[in-house]
């Protein structure tokens, strides 16, 4: 990795230049909200966001996604192609892109999933820095930095970005799109001065250093019942979090009962139907149980693998949850036995 300085004023072309061999998608407003969108004009693009209403995830994993079509009286595949780009993804804050890695653990680890595979690699990602909110817990997981799983990544200093490089393809288009300068003092002592303000922007500090261990502890704690008391199985909370993965696969004909395609969509551990099998069986009935085992799955299962939660507290969940409950509460309720 190196490191260069840019001039806040030489965004626009840089955008512009990207925009001229990939399509750009980054943070737009909608509403009173933000959402990854197609860039056409540079002063669409929104730097100085708090987060979006749905992640990244949703470019590369849709929460729709047709696999294939197909003939029933063949059955044969007819088309399974995938359209990959090429893309450039900017402005993605660094707990998101923490989360399109933890993402590569699952869909390009063990099973190579070639749908999420063909888009990520056809993806150039440009990093911003942020300003965490008060429901951002990021530091918790150790997921407010990001040292890899991007291209380029600007780090804003005010009148100027401290530009960070990752790959020869970032260092390639920053090249090729935008001026830039070589670092000094005054911008490592700039860039340095920004890390510090923005550790110290978190409203708290989460201690997570026990957790696996009070996991274990408090398998059959009440506090899950009184959360299950709470939870409205909606769904929200999976469809806004960067890194769930679980999706349902539906087979659907066409009118003319010939023809057909197989479709995949986002699945949520919070439906009732989420562990239904044969026989009207269900072995997490209760809205306790699919509550419980969502967190037990974050932050204990995924770890017990991979070394890392999955989680990146980017506070997503607590803003979209009808009824309030949040990742940071139940940590807290893990280590004082109650929820608030």
């Amino acid at each position: 990795m190196f490191f260069r300085v840019m001039d806040q004023s030489r965004l626009p072309d840089l955008v512009r230049g990207l925009a001229e061999e990939f399509e750009v998608v980054g943070p737009v407003a909608k509403d009173d909200r933000y959402v990854f969108g197609r860039i056409e004009d540079p002063a669409d693009l929104e730097l100085h966001y708090d987060t979006t209403l749905l992640p990244p995830k949703k470019l590369f994993f849709p929460p729709e996604e047709r696999m294939m079509r197909f003939r029933v009286a063949d059955n044969e595949v007819v088309d399974d192609e995938v359209y990959a780009g090429p893309r450039v993804l900017f402005g993605v804050h660094p707990c998101d892109i923490n989360g399109l890695l933890l993402m590569d653990n699952v869909f390009m680890g063990d099973f190579e999933d070639p749908y999420y595979k063909a888009r990520r690699e056809n993806t150039v990602i440009v990093g911003v820095s942020c300003t965490p909110t008060d429901t951002c817990f990021c530091n918790a997981w150790g997921t407010d930095e990001v040292h890899w799983g991007f291209d380029i990544f600007l780090t804003d200093l005010g009148d100027r970005y401290f530009v960070s490089v990752r790959s020869v393809l970032g260092a390639e288009l920053l090249d090729r799109h935008v001026e830039t300068r070589e670092i000094g003092d005054a911008d490592t002592e700039a860039f340095q001065s920004a890390s510090r303000k923005f550790k110290g922007s978190f409203t708290e500090e989460l201690d997570t250093s026990q957790l696996p261990l009070l996991l274990d502890a408090k398998f059959d704690s009440p506090m899950w019942d009184e959360l299950g008391d709470r939870c409205l199985s909606c769904g929200a909370c999976s469809t806004v979090c960067p890194t769930c993965y679980c999706f349902d696969v539906v087979d659907r004909l066409e009118p003319d009962q010939k023809t057909g395609m197989r479709e995949r969509r986002w699945d949520s551990c919070q439906f009732v139907e989420f562990a239904a099998v044969a026989h009207g069986e269900n072995f997490r009935v209760s809205r306790a149980s699919r509550v419980k085992y969502r967190y037990y799955h974050k932050q204990w299962g995924y770890l017990s693998k991979f070394e890392r939660v999955l989680c990146v507290g980017c506070g997503r969940c607590e803003r979209a949850c009808l009824a309030k409950i949040s990742p940071r509460e139940v940590v807290k309720a893990l280590e004082t036995g109650g929820v608030q």
